[in-house]
């Protein structure tokens, strides 16, 4: 049988959409690198070309299910109707991508994968603040927040709430959660002096937005 020949890109894509499969079908745990490998009858030297270990495939799958998204996101805004807070209201109660991804992001808890966790909670929070940021400029525009420094505004919020709320980081009770998920929202507002309820609808008791 010839050798099919790939491109460098082509390749690495069909190993991250097969390994991405396998996560939510098998599970992390349950998958191994010789089984992504016998889904597309490469060679061991193939797959290790473009990662270096599980560990390394499960962070590309994960950057790949965050452009996704954001990319989701972006495609839906040009069709939102109404103010900035309205839009941003949509972003934050649209889909959440833990929820459809479990049994691929679920690994990133474990303490082994702690580092790999944190890098890409800093790369998602980087890519999603200037989605965010655009908003706050609108909302500048019509009057509805105050701030010289959007961007800026947009990475420290998703910051905080990120990492604050992420309870395979800080090891939360259920009580602190609702406490700072109470506070949140007066948070927000103050730093982008939007009236008092803005963003009452990020309250765990009303609402289920969040920013992951």
């Amino acid at each position: 049988m010839a050798r099919i020949t790939k491109k460098p890109d082509e390749r690495r894509q069909e190993i991250l959409a097969a390994a991405r499969d396998l996560f939510q079908s098998a599970g992390y745990e349950q998958t191994t690198m010789q089984d992504v490998m016998d889904r597309l009858n490469i060679a061991k030297g193939t797959i290790y070309h473009y990662f270096s270990s599980k560990e390394a495939l499960l962070e590309a799958v994960v950057e790949k299910i965050v452009d996704e998204s954001i990319a989701g996101m972006r495609r839906a805004m040009p069709a939102l109707k109404g103010n900035a807070l309205e839009k941003v209201r949509f972003l934050l109660t649209a889909g959440n991508m833990a929820d459809e991804n479990r049994e691929i992001l679920d690994p990133l808890h474990q303490a082994a994968n702690m580092e790999m966790h944190h890098r890409l909670l800093a790369v998602t929070i980087l890519k999603l603040a200037p989605l965010y940021a655009d908003l706050i400029r609108q909302g500048c525009a019509e009057g509805i927040f105050q701030t010289d420094a959007p961007l800026e505004c947009a990475e420290f919020i998703l910051s905080a709430v990120q990492f604050l709320t992420d309870q395979g980081i800080y090891p939360w009770s259920p009580e602190v959660l609702v406490r700072r998920g109470l506070a949140i929202p007066g948070i927000i507002e103050a730093q982008l002096k939007a009236s008092p309820g803005s963003f009452h609808f990020l309250n765990p008791v009303e609402g289920s937005g969040n920013l992951k």
